[in-house]
């Protein structure tokens, strides 16, 4: 293990699936799996693993491909990252976990609930879509993200994109803050973790996978539900498409928007973030899902500065 530059947080590295990912662990008691999307890495969680650590056992890998995780030529679709996450789980003896996915990392949360709900004791899904399932038409009216096939193109975005990584990462994350941005520190890690050729080509696998993914998606909830306890998160610009998508087929739901807050949650809005998952990970809390004041999290919304 090695110290990170987020205080009570170390990195290791697991091997999983032959792939070698690196994680970042904190504190002990029931395990919660965080899983980031793009253009992040486990520094995606800096503002809230601390105060998940005081209570949680936190495990936050670079999924395969990004950040300092082995890049391999093939297995980005959702359902090979679900396995991913359930043989990191089982390496480290840490399931039942709670288990939470923003972005890219959404669909392989929800779908190792599905696949293997032994290991999944909550769900969170936060700020995405999942696949092409109905419930998110009004979201996609005027199209996709305008990126989606720009990344889906082989070979053309990396491409493009060499030597001109770090204002493309800089405008995800300032559109991510609605124009607040991330801490410099957090920013420039982001920013290294993308450099490169090899870097941005694995990172556009996840894109390149999506229709393999869509189509485990529906494969997933045309033969099961959804019996894990879920909550999603949405802020913008998902919204509550999410919800819609999920809802005819959890048995569990409970879905929140969290206002004034951009794509990238954990950074943009933690303390509001923390305030939803506080009482629904508490395998000891009140009933699931339980709604949170909607006043307090417009409080918890009013715009402050990144931090030096």
């Amino acid at each position: 293990m090695t110290v990170s530059p987020v205080p009570g947080v170390r990195l290791r590295r697991v091997t999983v699936n032959g792939v070698g990912l690196s994680v970042a662990t904190a504190g002990q008691g029931p395990a919660v799996l965080l899983l980031h999307g793009f253009p992040h890495t486990w520094r995606l969680w800096t503002e809230v693993i601390g105060p998940l650590a005081r209570r949680y056992r936190v495990i936050a890998p670079d999924l395969r491909g990004f950040g300092d995780s082995d890049r391999p030529t093939d297995g980005y679709d959702a359902g090979t990252l679900a396995a991913d996450a359930a043989g990191l789980l089982e390496a480290l003896d840490a399931g039942p976990a709670a288990v939470v996915g923003i972005d890219l990392g959404t669909p392989p949360a929800f779908l190792l609930a599905m696949r293997r709900p032994g290991l999944v004791r909550r769900l969170v899904l936060m700020e995405s879509l999942l696949g092409d399932l109905p419930g998110a038409e009004e979201f996609l009216a005027g199209g996709p993200p305008w990126w989606f096939g720009f990344h889906a193109e082989p070979g053309l975005a990396e491409t493009v994109l060499a030597g001109r990584e770090e204002a493309y990462i800089g405008w995800f994350l300032d559109r991510g803050t609605l124009g607040r941005g991330v801490r410099p520190d957090v920013r420039a890690e982001f920013v290294r973790a993308y450099t490169g050729t090899g870097a941005l080509r694995a990172a556009f696998g996840a894109y390149r996978a999506m229709p393999t993914g869509a189509r485990q998606i529906r494969e997933a909830v045309a033969g099961a539900r959804l019996t894990v306890p879920a909550l999603t998160i949405g802020a913008h610009p998902v919204g509550r498409a999410l919800e819609h998508q999920l809802r005819p087929y959890a048995d569990r739901l409970t879905g929140h928007v969290i206002p004034d807050c951009g794509h990238i949650i954990p950074l943009d809005r933690p303390g509001a973030l923390l305030r939803l998952w506080e009482p629904f990970l508490d395998a000891d809390a009140e009933p699931y899902g339980r709604r949170a004041d909607e006043d307090a999290l417009r409080r918890d919304a009013s715009p402050t500065p990144p931090s030096p």
